[in-house]
C-alpha cells in the first residue's frame, strides 16, 4: 500500500512505506549510504554520523549500518547528498529510475535500495515488488535445496538398503558355516573333557602325595631359619651396641677435649686483651695514682660517648672480630643475594669468598662460610680460600639449621659473630649466646677495603 503526504501526484518524496524494509534492500541501502559516506565533508555529515567519518566503507557498513539507515530515513538533506552520490556512481540506473523505466536486467535489490535513496515516483512500489521477489527467490531456492536433499536422501536409503541385504545374505551364510564347525568343536571337546577328567583325578593323588613331602620340608625350612635369623639378629645388635659405645667415647672425649682447650685458649686471649684495653701497668697501683686527676691522654666520659656506632656501621663488626677468638660465621646466600644477586650463584660465591679471605687475613679471626645445598643441582667442586672454612648443608638440612647447629658446637664465653639479615637467624643465635650483624654491615666491611 502507497501513502502520499503533501505533494502532488508523481512526488516520490510524499510517499512512505507500511512495512518494515526488506533485509535485502536494507542491506543494499547501508552499502549506498556507506560507499557515498566518504564523498562528503564532516561538516555535510548528521551530528549522529560524524565519528564514522574515518571508518572504512566496509566497517562503516558493519558498525554504522543502523545510524545510517536511521539518519537516511529521517533527515532529507542527508539522502539528498546520498544520492547525489549515487547519481554520480550510478547515472543509468538513476536516469532509468528518474524515468520511470528501471532497466528489466537490473537486480531488484539494486533497483528498490537505489529508488528508496533517490525517492522517485512510485519508489514504495519498487522496493515492495523487490522484498517480494527476495522472499520469492529464496522460498524457490530452498525449495530446490530441499528437493535435491531428499533426493540424496533417497539414493543413501536405497543404498544401504543393498547393503544391508547383502551383508544379511553373507552373514547367513557365515552362521550355517560356524553352526557346522560348533557341532564338530562339540563333538571333540566331549571326547577331550573325558581324557581331561581321567587326568585330572591321576594329577590330584600325585599332587596330594607332592603336598604332604613338600609341607614337611617347609616345616624344617622354616625352622632352621627363623632360628638362624634370631642368632644374626642378636650378633647384629650386640656388634651396632659394642660400636656404638665406642664411638660415643671417642667423639665424647675428642669433642669435649676440643671444646675445653678451646674455652681455655678464648679465656686466656680474653684476660690478655682485657688486660691491653685497661692498659694494666705491669706493676701494682702505686699510692700516687689514686690521686684523682686528669692526666695527658686519657679519655673522658665525652670521649667514651662518643665512641657509640649505629648498628649499620662497619666499625662495629671491627670491633667485634677484634675480640679473642672470634668466629665469624656467614650465611653465604643471604649477603650475596642481598650484595650482588643478578650474578649466577657460582660467581656470587667466588666473589663472597675472595672477601672472605682477604677480611680473614686482616683479622686473624676464624671464618665460616655456610651455602643452602639445596640451592645445587650437583656437588660444588671449589678449593675453599685461605683462612676461610666452606660448607654446605646437606640434603633436608637448611643453611639457617646448619648456622644454629655451629653455633651450638661452639663452648659457652667465646664470641661468635653470625651476618645474616634473616631474622630468623639472627633472632635464633642470638638465643643461645651469638652475636648478629646484617648483611649490609658485613658488604660495608669489604667496600671500606
Amino acid at each position: 500500500m502507497v501513502e502520499t503526504t503533501g505533494g502532488g501526484p508523481g512526488d516520490g518524496a510524499a510517499e512512505v512505506l507500511d512495512r518494515p524494509l526488506p533485509d535485502g534492500v536494507r542491506r543494499r541501502v547501508v552499502q549506498i549510504v556507506s560507499d557515498g559516506f566518504g564523498g562528503l565533508t564532516v561538516g555535510e555529515l548528521p551530528a549522529q554520523l560524524r565519528q564514522y567519518a574515518r571508518f572504512a566503507p566496509n566497517r562503516r557498513a558493519k558498525f554504522a549500518g543502523n545510524a545510517m539507515a536511521s539518519a537516511l530515513e529521517t533527515d532529507p538533506v542527508f539522502r539528498q547528498r546520498i544520492g547525489e552520490k549515487l547519481r554520480e556512481a550510478q547515472p543509468e540506473l538513476s536516469g532509468a529510475l528518474d524515468s520511470g523505466a528501471p532497466p528489466p536486467a537490473a537486480d531488484p535489490l539494486d533497483v528498490a535500495a537505489a529508488a528508496y535513496v533517490l525517492r522517485p515516483a512510485g519508489w514504495v512500489k519498487l522496493v515492495a515488488a523487490a522484498g517480494e521477489e527476495a522472499l520469492r527467490a529464496d522460498a524457490e531456492r530452498a525449495d530446490e535445496e530441499s528437493r535435491a536433499e531428499l533426493e540424496r536422501l533417497r539414493t543413501e536409503l536405497d543404498a544401504a538398503r543393498d547393503h544391508t541385504r547383502a551383508e544379511t545374505e553373507r552373514l547367513r551364510a557365515e552362521l550355517e558355516s560356524a553352526r557346522k564347525e560348533a557341532e564338530s568343536l562339540h563333538r571333540k571337546l566331549r571326547a577331550a573333557v573325558s581324557d581331561v577328567k581321567r587326568g585330572e583325578a591321576a594329577l590330584r593323588k600325585a599332587q596330594a602325595e607332592m603336598d604332604a613331602v613338600r609341607a614337611e620340608g617347609h616345616a624344617q625350612v622354616s625352622a632352621a631359619e627363623s632360628e638362624t635369623r634370631r642368632l644374626k639378629a642378636r650378633l647384629g645388635e650386640t656388634e651396632a651396641a659394642l660400636e656404638a659405645s665406642r664411638k660415643a667415647a671417642r667423639e665424647g672425649r675428642s669433642v669435649e677435649d676440643m671444646r675445653v682447650r678451646l674455652l681455655l685458649d678464648t679465656v686466656l686471649d680474653a684476660a690478655q686483651g682485657l688486660r691491653r684495653e685497661l692498659a694494666l701497668p705491669p706493676v701494682s697501683v702505686r699510692p700516687a695514682e689514686t690521686v684523682d686527676a686528669v692526666e695527658p691522654g686519657r679519655m673522658t666520659p665525652k670521649d667514651i660517648a662518643a665512641r657509640a656506632l649505629s648498628e649499620d656501621d662497619p666499625a662495629i663488626l671491627d670491633q667485634l672480630l677484634a675480640l679473642p677468638q672470634a668466629h665469624l660465621v656467614v650465611d653465604g646466600y643471604n649477603v650475596t643475594k642481598t650484595g650482588y644477586p643478578q650474578m649466577p650463584l657460582e660467581k656470587q660465591r667466588l666473589r663472597l669468598l675472595g672477601q672472605l679471605a682477604q677480611l680473614a687475613a686482616q683479622t686473624g679471626a676464624e671464618v665460616t662460610c655456610v651455602f643452602d645445598g639445596a640451592e645445587l643441582a650437583a656437588p660444588v667442586l671449589l678449593a675453599p680460600p685461605r683462612g676461610v672454612r666452606v660448607l654446605f648443608s646437606k640434603p633436608g638440612v637448611t643453611a639457617d639449621e646448619l648456622i644454629r647447629q655451629l653455633v651450638r658446637a661452639e663452648p659457652p664465653g667465646r664470641p661468635v659473630i653470625v651476618a645474616s639479615t634473616d631474622r630468623e637467624v639472627a633472632d635464633g643465635v642470638a638465643r643461645v649466646g651469638a652475636r648478629p650483624v646484617a648483611s649490609l654491615v658485613l658488604l660495608k666491611r669489604f667496600s671500606r677495603g
